[in-house]
C-alpha cells in the first residue's frame, strides 16, 4: 500500500506515498483511488481514505487540497475538512498531515533537519515553472541547507513528452534546464525529477532523495493520467508525529 521515503529525516517525521494496492475502487480506478474528482464512486473514495487514515494510525484525517496547478502553498495550523484551492501545504503542528494527490505529476515532501516543519507539494510542470517549490521553501524558517527533500513517484523522463513552449518556459529563467529536455521528434522528453532537483538546488536545498520511480511505466503499482486518461490518484503525505 505504501512507498516509504528512504531519507535521513528525524524519527518523528512520518511520510508515505501510496500505491494502487489496497482499497475497493473498481476499474478503471482500481484499487486504492484517493481522488474524489475523477469519476469514481464517492462511497469507494470515502472508504479508501478512511482505510488510509487507519493504516497510518492518524488521529485526524489528512488535509486534502483542491489542486489547481498553481504555486499556492497554504500554512496549516489545524486539520480541516475544507477543500482549499492550493497545490501545497506546510505545517509546524504535530498530527496535521500535509497531503497531495498525483497521477504523473511530481509529489515533493519537505522537512527540516530538526523535524519541526514539514510540507507537501504537488509539482507538475506548470507548478515547477511557476515556482511552487520556492513558495514552499519560503515557508520554512532556516536556510535551504537545513531542509531535506524527497521526490515521490512521477512520470519518468522516458515517457513525459512536452512541446517546445514548455522547454522555453523553463529555460527562460533557468538555462541549466536544457539538460532536462531531450529531443523526441518535433517535441521533447522532459525530466521532471531533474527539473525539481535543479530548482531545489538553486534554492539551497542539496539533501534530495527519491526520484527513481515512473508512474507511466508501472501500471500495477501506480495511477498514470498520461497512460490511462481516466484513472485514480495516489497520495503523498508528511506529518510530525505527536509526542
Amino acid at each position: 500500500m505504501f512507498l516509504t521515503p528512504d531519507w535521513p529525516a528525524p524519527a518523528h517525521i512520518k511520510a508515505v506515498s501510496t500505491t494502487r494496492e489496497g482499497g475497493i475502487s473498481l476499474a478503471p480506478y482500481q484499487r486504492l483511488n484517493l481522488g474524489d474528482h475523477v469519476g469514481d464512486q464517492s462511497e469507494h473514495v470515502v472508504s479508501n481514505r478512511e482505510a488510509l487514515r487507519q493504516a497510518l494510525d492518524l488521529a485526524q484525517p489528512p488535509v486534502w487540497l483542491n489542486q489547481i496547478h498553481s504555486s499556492r502553498v497554504l500554512t496549516l495550523t489545524v486539520s480541516t475538512s475544507a477543500l482549499p484551492d492550493a497545490d501545497g501545504s506546510y505545517t509546524q503542528t504535530p498530527g496535521v498531515a500535509c497531503t497531495v494527490m498525483t497521477a504523473d505529476c511530481l509529489p515533493v515532501l519537505l522537512c527540516d533537519q530538526d523535524g519541526t516543519q514539514v510540507a507537501a507539494v504537488h509539482a507538475g510542470w506548470r507548478g515547477l515553472a511557476d515556482g511552487i517549490l520556492e513558495a514552499a521553501l519560503a515557508k520554512f524558517a532556516g536556510p535551504g541547507e537545513a531542509i531535506l527533500a524527497w521526490l515521490g513517484p512521477a512520470i519518468g523522463p522516458g515517457a513525459f513528452e512536452v512541446g517546445s513552449e514548455v522547454r522555453a518556459q523553463f529555460m527562460a529563467v533557468m538555462p541549466e534546464a536544457e539538460a532536462a529536455f531531450q529531443p523526441h521528434g518535433e517535441k521533447w522528453l522532459a525530466d521532471l525529477y531533474l527539473l525539481a532537483r535543479q530548482r531545489l538546488a538553486r534554492a539551497g536545498v542539496h539533501q534530495i532523495f527519491g526520484g527513481d520511480q515512473c508512474t507511466y511505466s508501472q501500471p500495477q503499482q501506480y495511477f498514470s493520467y498520461r497512460r490511462d486518461g481516466i484513472t485514480g490518484r495516489q497520495a503523498s503525505l508528511i506529518w510530525i508525529e505527536p509526542s
